[in-house]
């Protein structure tokens, strides 16, 4: 019988670079390349032939809607799949000299990561939060839309255009009514979405959009610890020390769209929700700045969150 790569080199990683119209693929540390279609028949064959190695962790980066498909063709077949935002690549990339990038060289990049640092795999999502992921992302761009629409409507002053600008702006908003009938039919219909959408929801200033972000967003909700809950979305103050230097700390990286989302929240909490609103004054009694207390609100209802959902529990005051 044939060694396997593994069995003869280690470990095996794979990286996928992927573009709109092809993937391509380093498996290390053999060093072998390929590249496949980014498309149903090209997917079939990846994971064939991923399947064949046996690897340890395939890693790709967050592309949009490039990478879904591939997502979740590559998470039925059962492999250990790693999703990294490009901004991790890319800095592994300068730390390690390379300053060349083409689609291959990037390939071999993601798998040489994957191989030093071991990141933790991707919970796989299923195909009810892979819906909801295109119909907030589509809501959030109407959103944009409907912001743009109304700003330009305030320097108008024919009658034409001003009638051209309230049409636009009633299809943008039937748009947006459209998508969330779609999203309670979706959450109706999925049972487990239905009980972590009715969890989060009980949380005093949470609304269902914010709650829907924070499932598809943050589908790790629930089984994680509190810390690595607020480190994943970016809310965990960063600590600057070097020697008797002391710098102050600040948060950074995590998920940027999810801080979007649970900021208005978190302001509507501090009025709203005694025990989040006491936190708040604290902090400011305390001479903490009033972007320093908000975060920490922000990161108090991520925390709290992700307890609810991790023991199958609604909110109470003694939560806060």
């Amino acid at each position: 019988m044939k060694d396997t790569i593994a069995q003869m080199h280690g470990p095996v990683t794979i990286g996928i670079d992927v573009s709109k119209a092809v993937l391509d693929v380093h498996l290390h540390p053999a060093g072998l390349r390929g590249r496949f279609t980014n498309d149903s028949d090209g997917h079939a064959s990846l994971v064939s032939w991923a399947t064949s190695h046996q690897p340890g962790r395939v890693i790709f980066e967050a592309t949009g809607a490039y990478h879904r498909a591939l997502e979740t063709a590559l998470g039925r077949a059962g492999l250990p799949l790693v999703k990294i935002n490009p901004l991790q690549a890319r800095r592994f990339a300068q730390a390690c000299g390379t300053r060349v990038k083409t689609d291959p060289v990037d390939a071999e990049i993601l798998a040489r990561m994957a191989a030093s640092l071991q990141p933790e795999l991707t919970l796989i999502k299923d195909q009810a939060i892979d819906t909801l992921q295109e119909f907030l992302a589509a809501r959030r761009a109407l959103v944009k839309d409907r912001t743009a629409a109304l700003n330009r409507c305030k320097g108008l002053t024919l009658a034409v255009l001003k009638r051209q600008s309230d049409q636009h702006l009633k299809q943008i908003t039937a748009q947006i009514k459209a998508i969330d009938a779609e999203c309670r039919k979706l959450t109706a219909a999925t049972p487990r979405l239905k009980d972590r959408l009715d969890i989060l929801t009980s949380i005093p200033g949470l609304g269902k959009i914010t709650a829907l972000a924070l499932l598809v967003d943050m589908p790790e909700l629930g089984s994680m610890d509190a810390k690595h809950a607020a480190s994943l979305a970016g809310l965990a103050p960063v600590t600057r020390q070097s020697g008797q230097w002391r710098g102050k700390a600040f948060i950074q990286g995590g998920r940027a769209i999810l801080r979007q989302a649970i900021y208005m929240p978190a302001l509507v909490a501090i009025r709203f929700n005694p025990p989040l609103k006491a936190k708040y004054d604290a902090l400011r009694a305390a001479g903490k700045p009033a972007k320093l207390a908000i975060t920490a609100i922000m990161r108090r209802i991520i925390t709290i969150a992700n307890a609810l959902l991790r023991d199958g529990r609604k909110w109470t005051k003694t939560m806060a």
